[in-house]
């Protein structure tokens, strides 16, 4: 299997995933536009891969390190359709076409200078969470301050947005999107790096994020919580 169509249809199940739990043959055949039978023969090498737990007649969900290149090749396309749409202004009915063309070819480097061309967005132009990169970096602010892009990413352990926390989970705050007035703004509501924080509800259709914090309950704007990533304690109550 080729890369760029190995990439493909991990980045695919992802996108199923996230909606269903799981991502049956017919779903990813419908958006990849094959047949449920080269599905089924894909589904099988990537398994042999160690990208993707697979069972006939269920469907298939990502292991950890399918989940890693997936969210890689994700945050390329997010980050492709900003700079589409905002530098190069190419029409909104292409955009996402023309990303999926050139997410595959880019290197970490491109992507890293990319992003702070780009001032380290939070959202694509159709309002989906960019992930955070896995450069070893505690906040946009230290990486928009280097000089040069570095040539390669070397964080040891995924990072999860805050907003994808299950209600009653932990999660210690690793890096923080944005630059020093995020980290300001963040700092004084106590929301600083190695804290541990506990999502408790997030209201609908990017409404408010309610989060406890040494002791306190704090009701912060989504957009806000879009700046702070975790790593995640897997801890659930109630």
């Amino acid at each position: 299997m080729a890369s760029e169509q190995l990439e493909e249809y991990l980045e695919n199940i992802l996108d199923i995933e996230e909606k269903h739990g799981v991502a049956k043959t017919s779903a990813i055949a419908k958006c990849l536009k094959v047949s449920p039978a080269s599905v089924t023969e894909a589904l099988q090498v990537l398994s042999e891969k160690g990208y993707v737990n697979y069972e006939p007649y269920r469907g298939a969900t990502l292991t950890d390190q399918g989940l890693e290149m997936a969210r890689k090749v994700k945050r390329r396309h997010r980050l492709l359709e900003v700079f589409l749409t905002d530098v190069l202004h190419i029409s909104e009915e292409n955009v996402h076409d023309e990303a999926c063309k050139m997410e595959h070819t880019l290197s970490d480097e491109t992507e890293c200078a990319l992003c702070k061309l780009l001032k380290a967005p939070a959202r694509c132009p159709h309002g989906s969470l960019i992930e955070a990169c896995d450069r070893d970096v505690e906040s946009c602010s230290a990486c928009l301050d280097e000089p040069e892009p570095a040539a390669s990413c070397s964080r040891d352990e995924p990072l999860i947005p805050v907003t994808s926390l299950g209600p009653g989970q932990k999660g210690t705050i690793a890096f923080i999107r944005g630059d020093n007035s995020v980290i300001q703004r963040l700092t004084d509501l106590g929301l600083t790096l190695q804290t541990e924080i506990q999502l408790v509800r997030k209201a609908p259709l990017l409404g408010p994020v309610e989060i406890a914090v040494r002791r306190t309950r704090l009701a912060i704007d989504h957009a806000i919580a879009d700046h702070i990533f975790v790593h995640s304690c897997g801890e659930k109550h109630g």
